[in-house]
C-alpha cells in the first residue's frame, strides 16, 4: 500500500577479482573508522580496476591511486587502491578511463601492476567505499571471493 514510500535498492558490484572483507579490518583508522565513508574492502588478485557502478567518472587522483563515480542519482562509489598508495606518485598506476566520462559497472577504469604495489606501498587493500555525498540509509555488504562484478553491496 506504502510502497512509494519504500527507498530503492541499488547495487554495488566488486571492482576487482579478490576477498572481500570487513571495512573495519583495513590497518588504516582513517577507512577501518569510516572517516571517509562506509563500505567493504578487496583484497585484490588482478590488476584491473574498473566501475563498481554505472555513471560518471567524477574524480580519478592525479596519482590514480583513488577513484570515484557518481550515479545520475545520489550515489557516489570510491575506490581506493591499496594503503599509502599515494607516496608512490602514479608509480604502477595506468589510467584507463577520464574524469567527466560516462561508464557501465565493469568498464575499466585503472590498470595496476599488483606485484610492483605490493612491494612498494604499505598493503594492496583496496576499500570500496559509499561517500558521504551519498543520499544512502542503510548498506548490506557480502563478505566472500569475488570475481569483478559480482554483487558486494546493496544500498537503500
Amino acid at each position: 500500500m506504502f510502497g512509494f514510500l519504500k527507498r530503492k535498492v541499488r547495487d554495488v558490484y566488486a571492482p576487482v577479482d579478490g576477498q572481500v572483507m570487513a571495512l573495519e579490518s583495513v590497518d588504516d583508522e582513517v577507512f577501518s573508522q569510516k572517516m571517509v565513508g562506509d563500505g567493504v574492502a578487496i583484497m585484490p588478485v588482478t590488476g584491473s580496476f574498473t566501475a563498481p557502478i554505472d555513471g560518471v567518472v567524477s574524480k580519478i587522483f592525479s596519482t590514480n591511486h583513488a577513484y570515484s563515480i557518481k550515479s545520475d542519482k545520489d550515489l557516489e562509489v570510491m575506490v581506493h587502491i591499496g594503503l599509502e598508495t599515494v607516496a608512490l606518485e602514479g608509480q604502477g598506476f595506468t589510467r584507463i578511463a577520464s574524469e567527466g566520462q560516462a561508464v557501465k559497472a565493469g568498464d575499466v577504469i585503472i590498470e595496476v601492476d599488483l606485484p610492483y604495489i605490493r612491494e612498494h606501498a604499505k598493503d594492496i587493500i583496496t576499500p570500496i567505499l559509499i561517500t558521504e555525498e551519498s543520499d544512502v540509509k542503510n548498506i548490506e555488504k557480502k563478505l566472500s571471493i569475488v570475481k569483478c562484478q559480482d554483487k558486494i553491496m546493496e544500498v537503500s
